[in-house]
């Protein structure tokens, strides 16, 4: 049984391997800048990471939007991770929502987005934190920050980039234009696009096909991909992988496999 904390705005299920975690803010259009939920989510994806049962996160959203990113009437009022001075707000950021996008792209098993609707702003640098992307038909996607005269403060800036290239990240921040699931999929943002109804099976079977493989080869194979988008010289990426995959040569995991592929039945 895992053992996580008291959720308010998050729901977490975990199924054979496979742990669904849910924005659960319809109301607010799971707007990810407010307490609890930037607090909870970084809790639950800590607690799933550190647990060896868990193989695959699927995340999304509750209701008819994945994420509308930050909480634009806390920012009129200048409340919650808006409020104070210049400090104190930087300091909002990096222990409110930073942390959150930190918590996501830095779980140790795969993450997959089912983008279900609008993910905007820092919505949609959530769905990029994550290593896969499956949009619904009415999904949309938008770099929005320059509308309110301010940057992707959480991590965006990176993020797309490293997603769709630079320059097309330059001209999706620039101008804040929205795109949507088709235009998404044609960039490369999303893997694949699903009608409303479908888009959790096909997340979860997904899910499901990862989390069947070997547990402790898919982290490894998670931590070295996420060396390499960090910028790690390729020299050390391959010293590292030598270590690792010596270290994985001598599992059970790998005997089995190994076993199995050699007394495979031939045909032809």
């Amino acid at each position: 049984m895992i053992a996580l904390p008291e959720l308010k705005d998050v729901s977490v299920e975990v199924t054979d391997g496979v742990a669904t975690v849910t924005l659960n803010r319809p109301e607010s259009r799971n707007v990810i800048s407010d307490a609890p939920l930037v607090d909870e989510l970084p809790a639950v994806f800590g607690v799933l990471s550190a647990d060896d049962a868990v193989r695959v996160i699927v995340l999304t959203g509750s209701g008819s939007a994945f994420s509308a990113g930050g909480n634009i009437r806390q920012m009129q009022e200048q409340g919650g991770i808006f409020a104070g001075s210049t400090d104190q707000i930087a300091d909002g950021y990096r222990r409110g929502i930073q942390r959150l996008i930190r918590a996501v792209v830095g779980a140790e098993v795969p993450v997959i987005a089912a983008v279900n609707g609008p993910a905007i702003g820092a919505g949609f640098d959530l769905a990029l934190a994550c290593d896969l992307r499956l949009a619904s038909t009415t999904a949309r996607f938008g770099e929005t920050f320059v509308n309110l005269g301010l940057i992707p403060g959480d991590g965006g800036s990176w993020l797309l980039p490293q997603v769709v290239g630079f320059q097309r990240a330059c001209e999706l921040a620039y101008t804040a234009r929205i795109v949507d699931a088709a235009e998404a999929l044609a960039l490369g943002v999303v893997l694949s696009m699903h009608e409303p109804d479908d888009l959790m099976a096909a997340a979860l079977d997904l899910a499901r096909l990862i989390a069947s493989k070997p547990a402790t080869a898919l982290r490894y194979t998670k931590r070295l991909l996420d060396r390499a988008r960090t910028g790690t010289p390729f020299a050390q990426i391959l010293d590292e992988a030598a270590s690792v995959q010596a270290m994985l040569h001598g599992t059970p995991d790998h005997a089995a496999a190994v076993e199995a592929m050699v007394n495979r039945p031939r045909h032809g």
